[in-house]
């Protein structure tokens, strides 16, 4: 089976105050649903309130990021699907619980994971 990343950034998450509430029960019971039918990998939201950093092979670190993922933000679901279209569906079911459309991308395959 392949591993898909599907995604938001914060930005894309415009829902009114009274809402959020809704949102993220939404969110939770789809949540369940994916570990139920046994698909879950992990899900979660950037904490956008710690700041990113490079780590060296060294240990050496700074507070910077590469340039071209300095706005990595927003929500992530890792889930484990037997084919695209099946992955297509689950985008959806996360687009609507969320309240915004999803971005979907297969991760390469790797017999170590």
């Amino acid at each position: 089976m392949t591993k898909y990343l599907i995604s938001f950034p914060s930005s894309a998450m415009d829902v009114p105050a009274e809402d959020f509430q809704a949102v993220g029960d939404a969110a939770r019971a789809l949540i369940g649903e994916a570990k139920a039918a046994g698909v879950y990998v992990f899900a979660g939201g950037i904490n956008e309130a710690v700041a990113p950093v490079k780590v060296s092979a060294g240990g050496t670190v700074v507070e910077a990021t590469y340039p071209e993922t300095r706005r990595i933000e927003g929500g992530y679901t890792i889930l484990e699907l037997p084919s695209r279209a099946e992955a297509v569906q689950w985008a959806a079911k996360i687009a609507a619980a969320c309240r915004c459309d999803q971005e979907l991308r297969e991760f390469m395959f790797d017999p170590m994971s």
